[in-house]
């Protein structure tokens, strides 16, 4: 395994393309700059209550900024993010429940000019928790972590105990002592501001020493004014709701404009900065759908001027091959999430682990991997991408986190720097079942599960026949290869398939449970929630479904697969102590074992994205950033730049004083 991955990203090296030289900005440009991605945009540029595409989210980092924490590479954690916090305090107290109170700058504004206080932050807890959200067809964050979750949600208390508003520049935050250990521990405290004027009018947050509740700003209102019928028409509105036409934000970036297809933004000039200290100077900016038949001919002539997440091993190539003429640059960088072939393991036909494992056995993961991203892809074969610290910590191309002693000469010390770099060595995927096209073993899973042919030469069992379906992304160009690598050995074992192409909007609101489904297979992609990677809240069993949402009408567990043994390893690594990363690694190798095991889904491949771009694009680093989203802040329009003139990556500003320094 080490050998394969260091071999495939040895080959990827070859093709890096040098980082584009800082310059002098040029005047603003006359036409806008054009970045397209092949992933249709949803029209969801709000949270992730209403799902996760990925185009979405990079319109989300455009719009809404001033998260409390952010990813530290470096560190490999998560910190404070420096333009927004100015100190921050963590205490303890007797019971274990651990409390950070944050210290936030006063030079935090909205694009209107509004400044941002701790109260929007209290505000934004209190919304993206509410059962309210469920009731217009979202699904609310999961808030276990903080202190008196349960008790509010129930209605048992009328305030949210463990978020407390100490000044308009203090905000304090208790995790209950019953969620941690967390290994990400910092990241809990995410949030974003969103403005209550916009989306609650009528509505402010109070807090009576106790903690943070909504309330009316009017008290001779009897009635709570904040409301699942005030959300729908403030966030739900197709014209003007906050989800798909957010008009008060705090990001780099206000949006100008949104058609179903194309959103346009401008500058939002009263945005501070990033934690890098940057500020957006490419103005205006437009984001929209790159089809894949045509966007390297639109990126050749100029239609576009950047394509971010290129995958198809075809359209790479075609545009390295007209680099030069086009004057294009370019960069590739590890995928952090996946594709897959999701089951919806409520429907009788795929609830079995011997009918998931014999379709696995059906399917030629290799040759699907060869024609979509050619060298640029590998298979996977567990909940994992070649983008993630953990698989470079097992494929090798990443250093164990152990440090030699200082004293050479300490035995001790050296026999224990040995033991433990030997079991990092030890850590392996091997364990995982490569599935490979064996209809053979296939059919003998299949008939010890009790399923015989009929007379059209279809299984069946207890009067359900194994015809089932499949539904993929409109325009994802998979349908052949699925055809020729899955369908056509499924139909020797006796089980037919139909494929069926789906807009990605009503593909994600199946996925999502947001309505009935009728599919047995979803072939889509993720790549993760932010970076906190905890399995745990999508692989939950039903009792922990069932208690974690007795408030609301939607679950977190879209392949309705139900496993003890899968969601007790994940949580083992969630609740690893933080900086333990060998005993987190132990867990993420065992819940990957268990995950392989009983297929929930059937991973497919994970890869190397490519941006390509006009060269007059500089110091765009998006390999040493999230998205093309984080890194346009940063970048600029100048004359191009000599190959091998690479900006170096900006360091965070400073910040994160204790309190009272």
């Amino acid at each position: 395994m080490k050998r394969i991955a260091a071999m495939l990203l040895a080959a990827l090296l070859l093709f890096q393309a040098a980082a584009l030289a800082e310059g002098t900005p040029d005047e603003e440009p006359a036409r806008p700059f054009v970045a397209a991605n092949p992933t249709p945009m949803r029209g969801e540029f709000f949270t992730e209550l209403w799902g996760n595409d990925t185009a979405d989210d990079d319109v989300k980092e455009l719009l809404h900024g001033y998260d409390l924490v952010m990813w530290n590479g470096e560190a490999g954690m998560f910190t404070a993010d420096p333009s927004v916090v100015e100190g921050i305090a963590v205490t303890q107290n007797a019971a274990g429940d651990r409390s950070y109170t944050l210290q936030i700058f006063d030079d935090l504004f909205y694009c209107d000019g509004t400044r941002i206080t701790a109260w929007d932050y209290a505000f934004s807890y209190l919304l993206t928790l509410s059962p309210e959200i469920a009731k217009i067809g979202g699904t609310p964050l999961r808030r276990e972590q903080i202190l008196g979750y349960a008790g509010y949600l129930a209605g048992d208390v009328p305030y949210l105990a463990g978020v407390r508003v100490v000044n308009d520049t203090t905000l304090a935050v208790t995790l209950d002592h019953n969620y941690l250990p967390f290994f990400y521990e910092m990241g809990l405290l995410m949030c974003r501001p969103y403005p209550i004027s916009v989306i609650a009018p009528g509505v402010t947050v109070r807090d009576d020493g106790s903690g943070v509740y909504l309330a009316n700003i009017d008290p001779a209102v009897t009635e709570p004014v904040f409301s699942a019928e005030l959300l729908r028409a403030t966030i739900l509105d197709p014209e003007t709701g906050y989800l798909s036409h957010p008009s008060v934000t705090s990001g780099p970036y206000r949006l100008l404009s949104w058609d179903g297809v194309t959103a346009e933004f401008e500058i939002n000039p009263y945005y501070k900065g990033n934690a890098y200290g940057e500020v957006p100077t490419i103005t205006p900016l437009v984001f929209t759908l790159a089809e894949n038949d045509t966007m390297v001919e639109k990126l050749v002539s100029g239609e576009f001027q950047l394509i971010n997440k290129m995958t198809r091993a075809d359209s790479i190539t075609a545009s390295m091959l007209q680099m030069s003429e086009a004057g294009l640059a370019w960069q590739n960088y590890p995928r952090i999430g996946l594709s897959y072939i999701s089951f919806a393991c409520e429907r009788p036909t795929v609830s079995s682990e011997a009918v998931r494992q014999a379709i696995a056995w059906c399917m030629d993961r290799d040759a699907i991997v060869s024609d979509y991203t050619g060298a640029f892809g590998l298979r996977v074969d567990g909940f994992y991408g070649v983008g993630q610290w953990m698989y470079g910590l097992i494929a090798g191309t990443s250093a164990y986190p152990v440090q030699p002693p200082e004293d050479a000469n300490d035995a001790a010390a050296n026999a224990a720097y040995e033991a433990r770099l030997a079991a990092f060595e030890r850590l392996n995927l091997d364990g995982l079942t490569p599935y490979t096209v064996d209809e053979e073993r296939a059919a003998e899973l299949l008939a010890a599960d009790g399923w015989t042919r009929n007379g059209d030469g279809i299984l069946e069992k207890d009067g359900g026949v194994l015809d089932l379906k499949l539904i993929y992304p409109v325009g994802n160009n998979v349908f052949e290869s699925l055809q020729t690598n899955l369908a056509e050995h499924l139909e020797h074992v006796g089980i037919r398939l139909t494929m069926e192409a789906v807009p990605m909007a009503e593909l994600l609101t199946r996925w999502y449970k947001q309505g009935e489904r009728d599919e047995d297979m979803i072939y889509l992609a993720t790549n993760f929630d932010d970076m906190v990677y905890d399995p745990s809240v999508h692989f939950q069993t039903l009792e922990a479904e069932n208690e974690a949402h007795a408030a609301d009408t939607h679950g977190w567990s879209y392949t309705n697969l139900s496993d003890e043994k899968l969601y007790g390893e994940a949580v083992a690594m969630r609740k690893t102590e933080p900086g333990d990363v060998l005993s987190y690694m132990e867990h993420w190798i065992a819940f990957q074992e268990r995950f392989n095991e009983i297929l929930p889904m059937i991973p497919v491949y994970s890869n190397i994205y490519f941006d390509f771009y006009t060269d007059a694009l500089q110091n765009y680093r998006v390999d040493q950033r999230v998205t093309w989203s984080q890194a346009i802040v940063g970048a600029r329009l100048g004359e191009p730049a000599e190959a091998g003139e690479a900006g170096e990556e900006a360091e965070p500003a400073e910040g994160e004083a204790a309190l009272g320094d």
